[in-house]
């Protein structure tokens, strides 16, 4: 009786490890790696697999999913409610006596509060998103922009019959007074202090 020969299995082709400069480039290792560093109160952590499981985390955001955000940001606004609390009581116990020190813990439980308001407005606008409305320009009849180049630019392409015209309508509309060429202006004084002095100049150069 033949027996049945079993082919051991191939251990399953492992990727190469990231090169240095890729890790540095990798945003969830980079994340991994302040979250080791800030997370010691967790224990030790595999950094590898840390690295693994954000990227998970990161491409169910990346797919539509966002129920890990909507989690994470429920629970900073939670911790920082609790910091408001904690500080708040700090500067209510020392209200009495130490006014400093009780106005300083209030500051800083304002701003925890602040923190907060802020988180979940966040969380809000996520769960509730604006819808984006394109705002058209709709004007009854022609529109008319006045602006220097656009003034410029007519005045040098205007003809040389039209340019007294153009520069009259420019005016009007700007001012509402016209520009007349021809018409004998008002005269103005001489200075007769200047006058002095040229005749005074005059005679000592004589």
């Amino acid at each position: 009786m033949a027996t049945k020969s079993t082919k051991p299995k191939q251990a399953e082709p492992k990727g190469e490890p990231a090169k240095p400069h890729q890790i540095l480039l990798m945003a969830t290792a980079q994340n991994a790696v302040a979250m080791e560093s800030w997370g010691k109160y967790a224990g030790e952590v595999d950094l590898s697999e840390l690295i693994t499981d954000l990227q998970k985390k990161a491409e169910t955001i990346q797919d539509g999913n966002m129920k890990p955000v909507e989690a994470m940001l429920y629970g900073q606004a939670m911790a920082l409610q609790t910091i408001f609390t904690n500080l708040a009581r700090r500067s209510a116990m020392n209200a009495g006596e130490y006014i400093d020190a009780a106005d300083k813990y209030m500051r800083l439980a304002l701003k925890a509060q602040s923190q907060c308001r802020a988180t979940l407005e966040t969380l809000a606008e996520i769960k509730n998103p604006m819808p984006y409305i394109k705002q058209a320009n709709i004007a009854n009849g022609p529109q008319q922009v006045n602006n220097g180049k656009s003034t410029q630019y007519a005045q040098a392409h205007a003809p040389a019959g039209n340019s007294q015209t153009l520069q009259n309508e420019l005016l009007e509309h700007q001012h509402g007074d016209t520009l007349e060429f021809g018409t004998t202006g008002q005269t103005v004084g001489a200075d007769t202090h200047l006058e002095a002095v040229g005749t005074v100049q005059r005679a000592a150069y004589a």
